[in-house]
C-alpha cells in the first residue's frame, strides 16, 4: 500500500525495523490500511494490530491485547489506568525482534478476533452541568430539542460547558450553544436539524 511506504519513508530511523514488521504482518491474513496516520491491520473491518515508530521504539500495539497471553513478557500498558484493552510492543532495535514470536502473537491475536474477544469501552453516564441544567430549567423546548440529539453529541455539549475553567467562558458557551441545540446541531456538526 503506497500510504504505508510513504509512513515508513518518513520514519528513516526506524525504516528496517518498520520494513521487517510490516512483511511479517502483511503475511499474515490481515489487511493493511492507515488509520490515525499510521498503518492498522485488521480482519473483517476490525481493527487487530497497529505499527507505529516513536522517538525512542518501534512497536506493534494489539488493540484487544488484554487478551493475548504474553508467556514472553512483551506486552506493556501505555498508560496504566487509562487504556484497557489495548497492549503495545516495543522495540530499540532490530536485534530485539524474533520473527517467530511475533507471528505467534499476531496469529493470537487473529485467533482472539475470530472468536470475538473485545473488551468495549465502558460508557460513562451523562453528567449535565450547572449551568446547562440551569438553561433546561427556564426553556423547557430546549431540554426537548436535547434530548432528540444523539447521546455523543449530548455529551460533546455537556463536556463544552463543563471544560471551561471560569465561569464567564461557561456562560459565553451556553450561550453559542444555545441556538445549535434548538437547531438540532451538534457541536461539530452544523447541518443536521432538530
Amino acid at each position: 500500500m503506497k500510504k504505508v511506504d510513504e509512513f515508513i519513508s518518513k520514519k528513516a530511523k526506524w525504516k528496517n525495523e518498520l520494513e521487517f514488521l510490516r512483511n511479517i504482518l502483511v503475511q499474515s491474513e490481515l489487511s493493511e490500511d492507515l488509520k490515525w496516520g499510521a498503518p492498522v491491520y485488521t480482519l473483517e473491518g476490525k481493527n487487530v494490530v497497529g505499527l507505529g515508530a516513536f522517538k525512542s521504539y518501534v512497536g506493534l500495539w494489539f488493540f484487544q491485547g488484554v487478551f493475548l497471553k504474553d508467556e514472553k513478557g512483551l506486552l506493556v500498558n501505555a498508560q496504566e489506568g487509562k487504556t484497557k484493552a489495548l497492549r503495545q510492543m516495543r522495540f530499540s532495535s532490530m536485534e530485539e525482534m524474533d520473527e517467530s514470536i511475533l507471528k505467534a502473537y499476531i496469529e493470537k491475536a487473529i485467533q482472539n478476533q475470530k472468536a470475538g474477544k473485545e473488551l468495549k469501552p465502558e460508557k460513562k453516564a451523562l453528567v449535565i452541568p450547572e449551568e446547562l441544567q440551569t438553561a433546561f430549567n427556564a426553556d423547557k423546548s430546549l431540554k426537548a430539542c436535547f434530548e432528540k440529539l444523539s447521546p455523543g453529541k449530548q455529551k460533546d455539549y455537556a463536556n463544552h460547558i463543563a471544560e471551561a475553567k471560569q465561569e464567564k467562558t461557561k456562560q459565553k458557551r451556553l450561550d453559542k450553544i444555545i441556538p445549535m441545540i434548538k437547531d438540532g446541531v451538534g457541536l461539530h456538526d452544523k447541518y443536521k436539524n432538530c
